[in-house]
């Protein structure tokens, strides 16, 4: 079986597909500042490390034949806050400068990075956002993983037979993890939670267990399979407003929710601070807009078999 590294492998999303390529027999790399759960397993390697120390990181490449890098660290749901910081930024602005091309010498076959859906510019239509919509990046987490973005698809330019898989993934949530999904039905401002009308509206987010049997699904393509490039990677249908207070109240504490009228919409001014810096501002002037994310593509990857009713 293969060997992957994995980086942000103690975070939420990193531990979670450790555990997941372990369970399925490969080995794994972890890289991470803070101690792992699944060291004790005898086909998992632990370093520890921050991500940017280059040193050990590289060292762990040549100690260890990496077939795969997923690159987890730097990424929301992962280690950082909803708050991106100038030190995040300079943190994945260093990692970039090396990882990849690092990677790339150490004889890596595939590097997978998590990406974020953020990159894409708002849609100019109702139609969903495929893959080759335009990038406009607008807040500091959008435009810190685009950069990330660009520099995995420099050194895979001049790689020979390195593949890289960008993986813009919609938010997380399992049943545990529901951050993401409470974001959209809260209002900070007002401090309580809120739904429009009946809540018959709808986000994109994805199940964690659908990013990582992608993962998987990436690692156990079939060889004549040209895999490498963009994909969106979310579930395959939106979740309602309503379905995520339904979800909280039967799962979590979620107190009084307040109804609101369609009329009363709230729009945000120009050049928005939070909206800049804040990984799940809930921007209420396009809350009903029903953007949606095409995961066609990804489809041929994997079966995106998890949704808020069944995630774990």
């Amino acid at each position: 079986m293969k060997t992957v590294m994995v980086t942000g492998a103690s975070g939420l999303i990193g531990s979670e597909l450790s555990e997941a390529l372990l369970n399925k027999g490969f080995k794994v790399i972890g890289v991470d500042n803070t101690p792992s759960s699944s060291v004790g397993n005898p086909n998992f390697v632990f370093v520890q490390a921050a991500i940017e120390d280059k040193d050990a990181v590289t060292r762990a490449m040549s100690e260890h034949k990496i077939d795969v890098l997923v690159h987890t660290a730097c990424s929301v749901d992962n280690d950082l806050p909803n708050i991106i910081t100038s030190a995040h930024e300079k943190q994945a602005a260093a990692v970039d400068k090396y990882i990849y091309k690092n990677a790339v010498t150490a004889g890596v076959g595939d590097i997978i990075l998590l990406s974020t859906h953020q990159i894409y510019a708002s849609p100019k239509t109702r139609e969903p956002i495929r893959e080759t919509a335009d990038e406009k990046p607008s807040s500091d987490y959008a435009k810190m993983k685009f950069d990330s973005e660009k520099a995995l698809a420099k050194v895979i330019k001049g790689a020979g037979s390195c593949k890289g898989v960008i993986a813009r993934v919609c938010p997380i949530y399992t049943k545990t993890y529901v951050p993401n999904l409470h974001a959209k039905i809260f209002d900070p401002k007002d401090n309580c939670s809120f739904i429009y009308g009946y809540g018959d509206y709808g986000f994109t987010f994805c199940c964690l267990y659908n990013f990582i049997d992608f993962v998987i699904g990436i690692l156990t393509v079939n060889g004549g399979i040209n895999y490498q490039g963009v994909y969106n990677v979310c579930d395959s249908k939106p979740i309602l407003a309503k379905e995520i207070v339904e979800f909280e109240r039967t799962h979590h504490k979620l107190g009084a929710v307040i109804q609101r009228n369609y009329s009363v919409v709230k729009s945000i001014g120009f050049g928005n601070k939070d909206a800049k810096i804040d990984y799940r501002y809930n921007d209420l002037s396009i809350v009903c807009s029903n953007i949606s994310y095409d995961n066609t593509k990804a489809q041929r990857i994997s079966t995106f078999r998890w949704k808020l009713s069944n995630t774990k």
